[in-house]
């Protein structure tokens, strides 16, 4: 594996997620270099040490490596767009895409940054903030192979797993995926505890005894205690474009999806009630 302990990393995405990624990635001896649009969002990096842009174009310019934690494809595409990104890396330079995503824009994506002699990862994380807190993320990677070895130590600052896929786009396919799993066993959860709810039972306490229990699931875990009523609302609207997502490259792929698809938004749409119903006291956390 390449040792890229002494190469520049930069870092774009700040937020619940990436904030915590960032500073793994400091606290294991990388340079980083960051750049956001709001002052406030390098608070996520404290008392670390780091080097501060005022635009994309010089961090671009400064970096081996440049990791992307944002919300969505199009979000890459104000990037190239609007700030110059392309013309700002430098030949050899890896471009590192953690968002979820459309795997078809990945490989399009993909495409434009090896014009210009730039490699370029789809690598999405699972885990939410909590994961890159405790730095034991799963990532998902698509892409050439070398660039994956030249990233992996990177990728292992905030991972418990990290995987490579295949080629560019199959990083998000496994994402995809996944979520859609969540999202299917969040419906099955929904389902269920709705029963138990007018059966009268206590659904915490129901909650405690599945946790142990071969009922269980990370989503149902979660829900609660992780995942309280303000945090689903939020993932709710991910949730569902997720679920388009992996329609869409279903489909592109020749199959259908809609089964699947139905039952993942039966979920996103089920999130925050029955975060609402499993809402713990805090004197029982």
């Amino acid at each position: 594996m390449t040792d890229v302990s002494n190469q520049r990393v930069g870092f774009v995405g700040l937020g619940d997620q990436g904030g915590p990624m960032a500073l793994a990635i400091v606290e294991a001896g990388f340079l980083l270099h960051a750049w956001a649009r709001r002052a406030q969002s390098y608070d996520a990096l404290g008392g670390a040490a780091f080097e501060r842009h005022d635009d994309l174009a010089s961090l671009a310019r400064a970096v081996d490596v440049l990791a992307l934690c944002l919300r969505d494809d199009q979000d890459i595409r104000d990037l190239i767009e609007q700030h110059g990104l392309l013309d700002a890396l430098r030949p050899g330079a890896t471009v590192v895409n953690h968002g979820t995503g459309d795997p078809k824009e990945n490989e399009r994506i993909g495409a434009a940054f090896a014009a210009r002699d730039v490699r370029y990862l789809d690598a999405p994380v699972s885990g939410g903030r909590p994961g890159a807190v405790a730095r034991t993320l799963t990532t998902m990677v698509g892409g050439e192979q070398s660039a994956f070895d030249r990233c992996q130590p990177i990728f292992d600052s905030f991972s418990r797993k990290v995987a490579h896929m295949g080629p560019v786009g199959t990083g998000q396919l496994a994402k995809l995926l996944n979520n859609a799993l969540t999202m299917t066993n969040l419906k099955n959860a929904a389902d269920v505890f709705g029963l138990a709810h007018q059966l009268d039972i206590d659904l915490p306490q129901f909650q405690d005894l599945i946790a142990v229990s071969s009922g269980s699931s990370a989503i149902l875990e979660a829900i609660g205690t992780q995942i309280d009523a303000t945090a689903a609302a939020h993932l709710q609207s991910l949730m569902r474009k997720d679920i388009e997502h992996f329609a869409d490259a279903i489909r592109d792929r020749g199959f259908d999806p809609s089964e699947v698809r139905a039952r993942g938004l039966g979920g996103a749409d089920a999130l925050v009630d029955l975060a609402n119903k499993l809402a713990r006291r805090a004197d029982a956390l």
